[in-house]
């Protein structure tokens, strides 16, 4: 074989060192339907509305969708008071942070997070090449002096989700407005707040009032959590001007499908259903950190939709995990976090609820 026969194409460096975006486990070993508790999905189906519409919207699967979203722009709008022009839609809100990397991000730039910060904005880093600092935190709260105090001058960015995954805690708001008069005009602000549906803090704002006060502040949803409709990956931002525009030319046209944008267009506006679903993740939520409690152990605060239970040890942590384990029951360890002595429990149906905290009740009393 000739040498020119023996070259192939190369990837570029950093994305041939980059690590593969590791996703729960879906499937238990002798369990047919296993307890589904790992990955932060709604245990609720979406809303009748929401279901209606993404079964009428089965007759044009021959057409392309809208190249913008556009009804379901408007729909975001119209329930959250935003201005349209400054919606966009994506392929879920991972697209959506990608993008941003992707036109704001290069080899030389930094971008700050929080040590237990959103793993996968450490990706959206790695794939265009740039670099990630990690900020400190006080126990498993988010701490602004940190990031602040990593801020350099090659930083480009900060990715904060408020409230946290996987810690669940909530920064006040006026935490966030300081973090960002402490930031260079130049330095993007991305706010993630996939579970701010799931906030019942009178005084909590997603983000939206931050991105109308400066040019440099994004706020990052999704439809996949409160809404239940993880299956068809949709998400939204809201934008700055100027930051959109730049945003719209990198984004795929057509990158939301007409299905998708149907059923997030209903769900958005099923404010009924959204706040059942936040009551009833309310009361499940509660009642999980009570028999936590009760086990002698310390969950975090948690304002989503999982809480995240510290053990004594990485050991005590793995026990419990393989406990649950072998009855059907998936829960998330925290390896890729550092926090190898924790778990972090999504909120499931009352009767999932009731099985979790039987089994580790059981497995404390073993």
């Amino acid at each position: 074989m000739s040498d020119r026969a023996k070259l192939q194409p190369k990837p570029l460096p950093h994305v041939a060192a980059m690590a593969p975006f590791v996703l729960a486990e879906r499937s238990v070993a002798g369990h047919l339907k296993p307890i589904q508790l790992a990955q932060n999905e709604n245990a609720a189906e979406p809303g009748a509305a929401a279901l209606e519409a993404l079964r009428a919207a089965a007759s044009g699967l021959n057409r392309y969708p809208e190249a913008d979203a556009a009804t379901l722009r408007h729909a975001i709008a119209a329930a959250e008071g935003l201005a349209a022009e400054r919606i966009i839609c994506g392929a879920g809100s991972m697209e959506l942070l990608s993008l941003l990397a992707h036109a704001y991000l290069g080899p030389e730039d930094e971008a700050v997070i929080s040590r237990t910060g959103y793993i996968f904005f450490r990706t959206v880093a790695e794939q265009v090449g740039a670099r990630f600092v990690l900020a400190p935190e006080r126990g498993f709260q988010t701490d602004i002096d940190a990031i602040l105090s990593k801020i350099g001058p090659r930083t480009r960015m900060v990715l904060l989700a408020n409230p946290n995954n996987p810690t669940g805690t909530l920064l006040a708001q006026k935490e966030i407005a300081r973090l960002r008069a402490g930031l260079r005009s130049d330095i993007l602000l991305v706010l993630d707040a996939a579970y701010a549906e799931y906030v019942t803090d009178a005084d909590y704002d997603p983000g939206a009032a931050l991105v109308e006060a400066a040019q440099n502040t994004v706020m990052i949803r999704t439809f996949s959590k409160i809404h239940g409709l993880a299956g068809l990956r949709v998400g939204w931002g809201y934008f700055p001007e100027p930051i959109a525009a730049v945003v719209n030319r990198l984004r795929h046209p057509n990158n939301v499908g007409a299905p998708a944008i149907a059923a997030a267009s209903a769900a958005i506006a099923d404010r009924a259903h959204i706040a059942a679903v936040r009551s009833s993740n309310a009361s499940l939520r509660a009642k999980l950190i009570a028999a936590l409690h009760g086990f002698g152990l310390a969950p975090c605060e948690s304002h989503a939709n999982f809480v995240l239970v510290p053990f004594a040890s990485v050991a005590e942590a793995e026990s419990a995990r393989d406990f649950l384990k072998q009855r059907g029951i998936l829960v998330r360890p925290m390896h890729p976090y550092g926090l190898d002595q924790c778990l972090r429990i999504t909120i499931g149906a009352d009767a999932e609820m009731t099985l979790v905290i039987d089994a580790l009740g059981a497995w404390r009393n073993a």
